[in-house]
């Protein structure tokens, strides 16, 4: 099953207003907007599509608060999809639609939709790095950051869904998508990546109560941690509410910063994810703050020492 990873996160969401203008302050661009939502792209093309809550054309909603309602997987072509039909058609409905896409339900009722993947190919230059004892990545006079350097994101980079039955799940993506784990806190859940994607992680289950189902948060990846600290100031700048980090993580060692929002769920800035193939072995640690982070800051304002009160 070659899954390459999400296109897009479709949400219903309650103040489609404010999650609009929302996602534009994140960073990502408005495409095929009208009055009834539309999608917001990151650089590559991936991202949300946004409509109001009783939009028709949504997917059914779980039971719970939850505002995601479909997960868009990407495939690299028809086989693909041909393949994971038949796969999934043994014991469960699938729907063919007239853009030759599919879509299903997984065992816990979250919607899926494989389509051949919107993904662009980018071309960007990634963060630079000058270090002792390593040849200089800037050019002599070639300047590391500046005030209004780019920051936006550049791909989704991963869901992570809050789910009450974790075998079902886990045996569905693993053996009937095609799934690997790479990392499992013990007591939260698995980290997992399509088999086409060798980020370290696209999903990762959180073993909650059934009440809880749904999105616990989704996150971009940006170009490094430079660009992911500079969109999270002036996305805190603007007002919105920090909710963890910044901070760099253990599994996936991916830089992390996530804010609060209007999607029900929260909406994460990463960077620097590790990558894997098929021969990584998956570690296993407790689920606790020393397995969550290898270190996490605090985001202040600017302050200058021997300033004032706020230099001291």
């Amino acid at each position: 099953m070659q899954i390459s990873g999400l296109d897009y996160l479709v949400f219903g969401v309650d103040d489609l207003v404010g999650a609009q203008r929302y996602l534009e302050d994140f960073g990502l661009a408005p495409v095929d907007q009208d009055e009834t939502g539309g999608l917001y792209e990151a650089l590559d093309g991936t991202g949300i599509i946004l409509r109001k809550r009783d939009d028709p054309r949504l997917p059914e909603a779980l039971s719970t608060r939850s505002m995601l309602r479909q997960q868009v997987l990407g495939v690299r072509d028809a086989s693909a999809i041909d393949a994971i039909e038949a796969e999934l058609a043994k014991d469960r409905r699938v729907t063919r639609l007239a853009d030759g896409s599919i879509e299903f339900r997984d065992p816990l009722g979250f919607n899926l939709k494989v389509q051949i993947t919107r993904r662009r190919p980018l071309d960007l230059p990634a963060e630079k790095i000058n270090a002792p004892g390593a040849p200089a990545q800037r050019a002599a006079n070639e300047i590391g950051v500046w005030e209004d350097m780019p920051a936006r994101p550049r791909s989704l980079s991963h869901v992570v869904l809050f789910v009450p039955d974790m075998d079902k799940i886990v045996a569905f993506y693993t053996g009937r998508l095609g799934f690997r784990i790479t990392d499992v806190l013990t007591g939260a859940g698995p980290f997992l990546r399509p088999a086409a994607n060798d980020d370290h992680h696209t999903h990762f289950f959180i073993r909650t109560p059934e009440y809880m189902q749904g999105c616990e948060h989704l996150a971009f990846h940006m170009g490094g941690p430079t660009e992911l600290m500079v969109a999270g100031s002036r996305f805190t700048r603007k007002g919105y509410q920090s909710f963890w980090g910044p901070g760099r993580h253990k599994f996936g060692s991916n830089w992390f910063w996530y804010f609060n929002s209007p999607l029900g769920c929260h909406v994460e800035y990463d960077a620097d994810m590790d990558k894997h193939d098929d021969s990584w072995v998956a570690r296993e640690a407790p689920s606790g703050p020393e397995a969550s982070q290898i270190f996490l800051l605090q985001w202040r304002e600017k302050w200058a020492p021997g300033g004032g009160p706020e230099g001291k």
